[in-house]
């Protein structure tokens, strides 16, 4: 067997940051190193709180959960309890995790992991506000040249926003982190709204999880039917958007996506667009390219690769 690729997980979970999680623990030839929590879709003592209760429903209590950064860098931080519910699991009945919270501050491990890795091998999976990766990166510059890359979820461009009119709400709650990863020089994938919007959990794809008959496969699916019935009010479609586990379905299998290698500078000034992603899709400046951003995605291939690996779980 090849040797697995190793990757750092940084999340603000969220069902779709569990069903990424999910995707992950499901897939052997990926080496979860660690999980660094960030304040997100809800605060960090929940956050970190449910990536535990998601390693522990996979059967994956030795996977090392850490607790980052209390809020942007910034910014006073902004959740989504409307979307994600009370917890930010809210859905399935999850029992309290036992498993224990690593004692290390998740930045610290991101960077001793990345100095202690070969330069080159360790992927950063960022599915939420960017805040822990930017103060890496600002804590030891040094890691920027031994990041493998950073596939990420964020911002939106055709799309819009879906917390402002221009920002996603990942790169809207720390747009001053996301601006630090950006001008950082690592290779960066970005799927935006642009992709994840066409990932929809219709009812069909939704019944196909609860059909596993397993408990991953249970959970999953009421994990999708809360999710789903913000965005299915909000933009009127069978299914909602399927967001973070994107980012993992890249690294298995980056031939599912199609986009294009541009600049992405993100806004920090003005309220009125704060936090938009602001990608030259056409090459109308000279900045450099710092990103590849995903538009398209075979959606079907995507989701029979969810269902096969969660049913491994």
């Amino acid at each position: 067997m090849p040797e697995k690729r190793k990757i750092i997980i940084d999340t603000d979970p969220g069902q779709d940051d569990a069903v990424a999680i999910l995707l992950a623990l499901g897939s052997p030839e990926l080496e979860v190193l660690g999980i660094t929590a960030v304040a997100g879709n809800v605060p960090l003592n929940l956050t970190e709180k449910n990536a535990r209760k998601i390693c522990e429903l996979a059967g994956r209590p030795d996977v090392k959960v850490f607790a980052g950064a209390v809020r942007p860098l910034v910014r006073p931080l902004v959740t989504a309890e409307h979307v994600h519910g009370r917890t930010g699991l809210d859905g399935p009945v999850l029992p309290e995790p036992t498993m224990k919270l690593q004692e290390q501050h998740g930045v610290d491990f991101i960077v001793e992991t990345l100095m202690r890795e070969a330069p080159g091998s360790v992927t950063i999976c960022p599915l939420g506000p960017l805040t822990n990766v930017a103060l890496a990166l600002i804590r030891e510059p040094r890691i920027a040249t031994r990041i493998r890359e950073i596939v990420l979820m964020g911002g939106g461009f055709f799309e819009g926003g879906n917390v402002t009119p221009t920002a996603e709400f990942n790169i809207y709650v720390d747009p001053h982190a996301a601006e630090v990863v950006l001008r950082s020089g690592v290779p960066i994938v970005m799927m935006p709204l642009d992709v994840t919007h066409k990932a929809l959990t219709t009812a069909r794809r939704v019944e196909a999880f609860r059909r596993l008959g397993t408990p991953v496969g249970e959970a999953t699916a009421a994990l999708l039917d809360f999710f789903e019935r913000f965005d299915e009010e909000k933009y009127g479609t069978d299914g909602g958007p399927l967001h973070d586990p994107c980012v993992v379905a890249y690294v298995l299998k980056p031939e599912l996506f199609k986009g294009r290698h541009c600049n992405v500078t993100v806004e920090t000034a003005s309220e009125l667009t704060m936090g938009m992603t602001v990608v030259d899709w056409w090459g109308v400046t000279s900045r450099p390219k710092n990103a590849m951003v995903m538009r398209d995605i075979d959606a079907d291939g995507f989701f029979a690769l969810l269902v096969e690996r969660l049913g491994r779980l």
